[in-house]
């Protein structure tokens, strides 16, 4: 949750021309969602490097993709939009989550396979570590709900798959998301062979319909669509190719199969495909347009890119801290029962009151019973036993772990002041008891 809201992540790879398949099944469809959902919608340019890129041409195409987001009616004010690359914590996470995932699990990843084959000059780790970044993408954000098709379904169940198995781990750090059930956007289908997606890394130039193509090309597309023999407009499996024009036409006109059927009873092949090209001239008109204008306002676009970097930075900071300490703490509190099974003060170190911390660790070893492990400059470790008289979950030792960490690393003893103890205190809520025996806890395994 993030302002009383679910939050929603998606993205598109920037590779190749968006299609009217893109913009019809899923763009189209995201615009109103922000009013339910706090939405991010990013440009997931670290995917497109799997296969071979230019690197001037890579940006190029990312910048436009980042302009066809708010030309389709996605408002930056409302969404988050913004360059999986400018955010590091997608990389950072995915390796922690490489650590987390099986070999057998991603060979059964079928996107792997088909990519391989179509690539076969070219099968890198990227591309078979691939779901991997996709599910640091979707975690790093804590998302609920991810707007996925039949053939990203694999990858969101590997996603959870990943979350569940580290939570068991090391308590409640991500959020479990479900694929997003929401308004069913139209399947559109290749004007070439209405057996397969259209897609924009279509070889046959005639088989897709791009955003950008003008009105001629447009209808000239619709005009060479594959049909069949039969003569007849009807919307049924046997006929493929004219079953995907009327998707096409139904989805441009907000009318129903059955309502486009009855509209060209009787009529032939060629009026039909001219009307299905002019509606699809007609849908993305309003979107060229717009798109025109951004293309001349550089500016808007690099400071929305500026803004939305910052705000995601902060969110992608809070889970990567998160994350990391998990992992940090336990492998410190690892080398000190290693070290010294009878929790033992390892070192004497520097002066009491000018020793930093560096971090500190709360660990239950028994229902009332914390072990505090205090880790100080010059990676100087120091623990203790405290008791308490409250029962923590794992979820909330995790968060005064959080607290703990965010409120005192860096800080000497005599820095942490009245002002410091007083904000820690209100931040643990009904814990506030436990942060108290905490602190004169690490006052004193430090003192000693």
């Amino acid at each position: 949750m993030l302002n009383g809201k679910k939050v929603l992540f998606s993205g598109m790879q920037a590779t190749g021309n968006l299609t009217l398949g893109n913009y019809l099944g899923a763009l189209k469809n995201w615009v109103g969602l922000c009013d339910e959902y706090e939405c991010f919608y990013s440009v997931v340019d670290m995917h497109s490097i799997t296969v071979r890129q230019d690197p001037a041409t890579l940006r190029k195409r990312a910048r436009t993709l980042l302009m066809i987001y708010i030309a389709a009616g996605i408002d930056p004010e409302k969404n988050c939009l913004y360059y999986q690359s400018h955010v590091s914590g997608h990389a950072e996470l995915a390796w922690i989550l490489n650590c987390f995932t099986y070999m057998g699990e991603l060979n059964r990843m079928t996107q792997f396979k088909d990519k391989s084959a179509k690539h076969a000059d070219n099968i890198n780790a990227g591309l078979f570590t691939y779901p991997v970044l996709m599910a640091a993408d979707i975690l790093l954000y804590q998302a609920d709900v991810v707007p996925v098709g039949i053939d990203q379904m694999q990858h969101l169940e590997l996603t959870r798959d990943i979350a569940q198995r580290f939570n068991g781990i090391y308590g409640d750090v991500f959020t479990i998301p479900e694929a997003y059930i929401g308004k069913v956007g139209a399947k559109i289908m290749s004007l070439q062979d209405p057996s397969r997606k259209m897609s924009k890394s279509d070889e046959n130039p005639n088989a897709s319909i791009y955003l950008m193509d003008d009105p001629d090309t447009i209808i000239r597309k619709c005009k060479r669509a594959v049909t069949d023999s039969e003569g007849q407009i009807l919307y049924r499996e046997e006929q493929p190719g004219i079953r995907n024009l009327i998707d096409i036409y139904s989805a441009c006109t907000g009318k129903t199969p059955e309502e486009v059927v009855k509209e060209f009873d009787g009529k032939g092949y060629g009026d039909f495909k001219l009307a299905v090209g002019e509606s699809v001239v007609s849908v993305l008109k309003p979107l060229q347009d717009r798109f025109a204008d951004l293309e001349k306002n550089k500016d808007y676009i690099d400071q929305i890119i500026k803004e939305k970097d910052s705000q995601v930075e902060h969110m992608q900071e809070l889970m990567i801290q998160r994350v990391d300490r998990v992992e940090l703490l336990l492998k410190q509190l690892a080398k000190v029962l290693a070290n010294n099974t009878n929790y033992a003060t390892l070192i004497s170190g520097p002066s009491y009151n000018q020793t930093k911390l560096k971090f500190i660790q709360l660990s239950k070893v028994e229902e009332h019973k914390l072990l505090v492990v205090v880790v100080v400059e010059g990676n100087i470790i120091r623990n203790s036993f405290v008791t308490i008289d409250e029962e923590l979950s794992d979820e909330e030792l995790l968060n005064l772990n959080i607290l703990l960490n965010s409120s005192l690393n860096g800080l000497t003893i005599e820095e942490i002041n009245l002002g410091v103890i007083a904000k820690m205190k209100e931040q643990a809520g009904s814990h506030r008891r436990v942060v108290d025996l905490v602190l004169n806890e690490v006052s004193e395994v430090i003192r000693s």
